[in-house]
């Protein structure tokens, strides 16, 4: 069973992903803020699922994160905000590679958006 202290590491470092996001956004730096957009969610959802299943799947699938937490908290809003918020879950979940790997840029725009994004995402995922 991992302990109380993993789990907070997780958490810990998903919300340092989070400010680092908004300083590396406000930099100019919209790759890396993008990147740090998916690795709060991810962290933070593993987080979530740590500390209700003792475990996470050993992935980088927003989605598949997301619909096992769905999945054990038996929650009808998870479920919900996973419907209306595919585009974005998606858009996030392909930063890590994208951001990482490939020779794209982010627009200032849409890194506007994933953030945005991230703050809903944070309220609904708080609150499971």
């Amino acid at each position: 069973m991992p302990s109380i202290e993993e789990a907070e590491v997780l958490k810990s470092r998903a919300y340092a992903f989070l400010r680092n996001a908004k300083r590396l956004f406000d930099e100019g730096e919209y790759d890396l803020a993008a990147f740090s957009v998916e690795q709060f969610c991810q962290l933070i959802l593993k987080y979530k699922l740590l500390v209700k299943v003792g475990t996470y799947p050993r992935t980088h699938s927003l989605l598949r994160l997301m619909r096992e937490l769905s999945r054990l908290a038996s929650s009808k809003k998870l479920e919900s905000f996973i419907n209306s918020e595919i585009m974005f879950l998606t858009r996030v979940e392909d930063a890590y590679i994208v951001a990482r790997y490939l020779p794209r840029r982010y627009e200032r725009r849409e890194v506007e958006e994933l953030l945005k994004f991230a703050e809903r995402f944070r309220e609904v995922i708080e609150n499971i």
